[in-house]
């Protein structure tokens, strides 16, 4: 049963009316009413485009959350072949926030690695909604140092909230973790693209995502801090959140503008939890593409592309 957000309400009201022309056209067999349907249909459809294409940053980021989005697991099913999952930190234990291995992407190997929120409650509390701790981050620099072993790309999916910000994470050094793997991630002399799928929020993120291509999901968010938290900080108001994510520049659109990511990838209309294999095709593509671009660079020339890129933020626009 599809879940609707709130302000997706007229589309949910017109296609219920669908759906309920569609029982009565089956039940009574001699009733014709294929012309209201499709009548319908059209104004659902065209309402979906009108709506999804003036969306605000703030029905963005409901968008970005919602949880029938694709997840990173998704992704490695239908894009990876031969994926072998790799566990623990060699520290202190496993973090199944991150999930990571190796396999095959189109006949390359490679190293992927992502936040997992799950989508189950069942799921989403063994990969604690895709919040990492300290040994998730050391995960992922343990996996990115494999890859640069044997030069194998790296491949990341963002889509957390943000590093999980718990009593015994920052115990555990929770900001040096995340430290070292977004050193790991700026340093490695093998390519590494990052693709933001979601909710990309804060240190969480940018810890995989310090990489020489970043792209983003035309609906996904990338911040500093939530507008939520944000507009606690500024005005000890959570109401102002909407105010917050306008003035934030979250949007991926935004972004590109301001050249902090490189590439945005297209969702079907009304967003990518209405067609998941579409949105990974075409997350796969974007991939695809970006390793051709990088493919035969050498280690220095890697590592150079990578802080020019960075460095370049905010002198240019």
């Amino acid at each position: 049963m599809r879940s609707y957000l709130d302000f997706e309400k007229p589309i949910a009201e017109l296609e219920s009316k669908v759906e309920e022309l569609r029982e009565v056209a089956t039940r009574d067999g001699g009733v014709s009413i294929a012309e209201e349907i499709a009548r319908l249909e059209q104004k659902a459809d065209q309402a979906l485009k009108d709506l999804y294409g003036n969306l605000t940053p703030w029905q963005k980021m409901l968008v970005a959350r919602h949880p029938a989005r694709p997840h990173t697991l998704d992704y490695i099913a239908k894009l990876i072949e031969d994926f072998t999952p790799l566990a623990g930190d060699r520290v202190f234990g496993e973090d199944e926030a991150i999930v990571g291995g190796f396999g095959r992407f189109r006949g390359q190997s490679v190293c992927i690695l992502g936040h997992e929120r799950g989508d189950t409650t069942e799921t989403r509390i063994r990969h604690n909604f895709g919040m990492a701790r300290p040994e998730g981050y050391r995960k992922a620099a343990r996996l990115m140092e494999t890859a640069e072993r044997f030069g194998i790309p790296v491949i990341s999916l963002v889509d957390t909230a943000g590093a999980y910000p718990g009593i015994g994470a920052e115990e555990r050094g929770q900001a040096e973790a995340i430290a070292r793997s977004t050193d790991r991630s700026l340093m490695l002399g093998v390519p590494n693209l990052a693709v933001v799928i979601g909710e990309g929020g804060s240190g969480g993120a940018i810890a995989i995502a310090a990489t020489n291509r970043v792209l983003m999901l035309e609906h996904a968010i990338y911040s500093v801090i939530s507008p939520e938290g944000a507009a606690s900080i500024l005005w000890r108001d959570t109401a102002k959140a909407q105010d917050a994510a306008t003035n934030m520049k979250i949007t991926a659109q935004d972004l590109l503008r301001f050249g902090v990511i490189d590439q945005i990838v297209a969702e079907p209309v009304g967003g990518a939890h209405r067609d998941p294999d579409s949105t990974i095709l075409r997350v796969g593509d974007a991939l695809e593409q970006g390793l051709k671009q990088l493919a035969g660079q050498s280690p220095e020339e890697i590592r150079r592309l990578r802080r020019e890129k960075f460095l370049a933020i905010g002198r240019t626009a």
